[in-house]
């Protein structure tokens, strides 16, 4: 019995010194995503991307653009506004191609790349030195050569978006 109320007390004692010692210090918010977002940070937008590359596909733009506001939405505790956020998004497509990755030996493509290009501007208003500007970003899928772009795109745009908004993510609320 005593050994029970000794082992009682030292847990009590144990989760008294963590406590104290969590409340030392700058405090971020860290979250399982890997993002850190200070606390003064309660807010968030990101503006439309239009496509400016090139080669357009007409869905691409809405994609990108929600997937970065859900990303925020999802994974940090800042509430979503239309403009001027504590954390605030804009910038553009600037390029998206389909080229051959890979060829066989007879000179025929086996598999062709669809990449996906974006410059994005972030505004970090609780510390201006973690903004950047003009950042580009990249990110690309392999489909088979067989294939039509217009029959695959769809599914290589969610895949490479996802890539492409997770390293905007991490960059932005990573301090990466």
């Amino acid at each position: 019995m005593k050994y029970i109320q000794k082992r009682i007390w030292s847990i009590i004692a144990m989760a008294t010194v963590m406590i104290a010692a969590c409340g030392c210090g700058y405090k971020v918010t860290y979250n399982l995503s890997g993002g850190s977002i200070p606390p003064e940070a309660k807010t968030f937008s990101v503006a439309y991307f239009p496509n400016n590359a090139p080669m357009v596909a007409p869905t691409l733009s809405n994609v990108l653009t929600e997937a970065l506001r859900d990303k925020f939405s999802r994974q940090t505790r800042l509430e979503q506004v239309e403009e001027g956020g504590d954390f605030a998004f804009e910038g553009e497509i600037t390029n998206y191609t389909s080229t051959t990755s890979s060829v066989s030996s007879g000179d025929y493509a086996l598999q062709n790349r669809l990449t996906i290009t974006v410059k994005v501007n972030f505004q970090n208003a609780v510390d201006q030195t973690l903004s950047f500007n003009n950042k580009t970003f990249s990110s690309y899928a392999d489909y088979d050569a067989a294939q039509l772009l217009v029959d695959v795109q769809d599914q290589l745009i969610e895949e490479i978006v996802d890539a492409l908004v997770n390293d905007i993510y991490m960059s932005a609320a990573g301090n990466w």
